[in-house]
């Protein structure tokens, strides 16, 4: 598509401005009311340009509303192609295609999800400031414990054989 080719970008930028200043001020249908020209891409061979729309539309009534312009644009093709042809004064205008432009409607529904995301995260952050432990503050056996325990029990191990080692030697002695 555009961007490889720095002439297609240049074509692609004229068609937008052409036609979007055509719809506001050539095609007099009330079905296009709210139609905004949101990006136009020029293959590389300039034979296709894909045009980009978008509509602001009463809520609850965009799907009627975008069919109705989908249907105006697409009838009204012929018509901007020529005015684009004599505004870009090239050789071969390239074919129009329009295409209902899905990045805004996508672009609000992530904003929706980052702003519930936001809330969430505020009130997980408000009960971990106020939780508290339920057990002991630290309930892990550290390093310094274990040695103490293990000298205990080495002493207790060692008393244990001394009083062995004396009631052997003493009955020895008899």
């Amino acid at each position: 598509m555009a961007g490889t080719n720095p002439r297609a970008v240049r074509i692609a930028a004229l068609i937008q401005r052409v036609i979007a200043s055509s719809i506001e001020s050539q095609l007099h249908d009330q079905r296009l009311q709210g139609v905004t020209i949101t990006d136009v891409r020029v293959t590389n061979d300039l034979q296709i340009a894909h045009v980009f729309w978008t509509q602001l539309g009463q809520e609850g009534h965009e799907q009627g509303e975008r069919k109705r312009a989908q249907q105006a644009l697409n009838q009204a093709k012929g018509r901007l192609r020529s005015l684009v042809g004599t505004k870009a004064g090239l050789r071969l205008t390239p074919q129009l295609r329009f295409q209902f432009d899905e990045v805004p409607q996508e672009a609000t529904e992530i904003e929706d999800i980052l702003v519930a995301a936001r809330k969430r995260d505020e009130e997980l952050a408000d009960l971990r400031s106020t939780a508290s432990y339920a057990g002991d503050e630290d309930p892990y056996r550290h390093d310094d414990a274990t040695n103490e325990q293990d000298q205990s029990e080495k002493t207790i191990e060692d008393e244990g054989e001394d009083a062995a080692e004396d009631s052997h030697s003493s009955s020895s002695n008899i």
